[in-house]
């Protein structure tokens, strides 16, 4: 269990000033089908009793939808959404949706104050099964998620 997927996607969306048809439109890149009610019940702030929980599954599908929009659809490659997530794979699906080496994520841990080393970012995007990984702690992924959002929409 990781970072709440809600606040994941609340910062997706507001980095990147995507309106509720661009948020449509990403679910169904990855083939899910979702309502404008569906999608502003997942945005709704923490608390807010009308807020519904987002699952790993739909977070896994959004993320998906997003790499599609930003790369483009892979030909004969088919994106199955996880049925459980974790920060490492969240914090993977953002860095291919971005295109972003190494350097370009120490970058934006820069921009949030962070120093992370090469050696210890790469441990968080090894195979759990490697002697190396490390398990991305929401700091690390909400400081990324910052970093983000400095670059990509306070820089307009």
């Amino acid at each position: 269990m990781g970072m709440n997927n809600n606040d994941v996607i609340r910062r997706v969306r507001y980095t990147f000033d995507f309106n509720d048809d661009k948020m449509i439109e990403l679910f169904k890149h990855n083939g899910l089908e979702v309502t404008r009610a569906q999608v502003s019940a997942w945005l709704k702030k923490d608390g807010d009793p009308e807020q519904v929980p987002l699952k790993d599954v739909e977070l896994a599908t959004f993320l998906n939808g997003l790499i599609i929009e930003k790369r483009g659809k892979k030909e004969g490659v088919e994106m199955i959404p996880e049925r459980q997530l974790n920060n490492n794979q969240i914090f993977r699906k953002l860095r291919i949706a971005l295109n972003l080496k190494d350097v370009d994520i120490l970058k934006l841990y820069d921009l949030v104050d962070i120093y992370i080393s090469e050696h210890e970012l790469s441990a968080f995007f090894r195979k759990p099964s490697q002697r190396q990984y490390r398990a991305c702690q929401d700091q690390f992924l909400r400081n990324f998620l910052k970093g983000m959002q400095l670059k990509y929409r306070d820089n307009k």
